[in-house]
């Protein structure tokens, strides 16, 4: 009995390999987002885009945040979509807001 092993085949367009459940995990469906702004208004503010994104995705997220004083200079966010292909979508979508 010969027992052949496939080898990934590299994509030609991006130069990488990999199969989609290294990429997309199950159950992984939590994005974790840190926003740096002076004071808790600008944080708020700055979160409102995310949070505006992730409605985009899916309006049914769930978001959890730190508690955050008027002094603060970082929150973060733990945004919670119904599945992880919402995640990574949000993810990809959200690079353009970080600066």
């Amino acid at each position: 009995m010969t027992i052949e092993k496939e080898e990934y085949q590299v994509c030609d367009a991006c130069g990488v390999s990999a199969e989609m459940g290294f990429i997309i995990k199950e159950n992984d469906d939590t994005a974790d987002v840190k926003v740096f702004a002076n004071g808790k208004d600008a944080l708020e503010i700055e979160l409102s885009n995310y949070l505006a994104l992730a409605k985009e995705v899916n309006a049914n997220y769930k978001v959890e945040t730190t508690p955050v004083n008027a002094d603060s200079t970082e929150l973060t966010a733990r945004i919670q979509f119904e599945c992880s292909a919402e995640k990574l979508i949000f993810e990809l979508r959200s690079r353009s807001l970080a600066k």
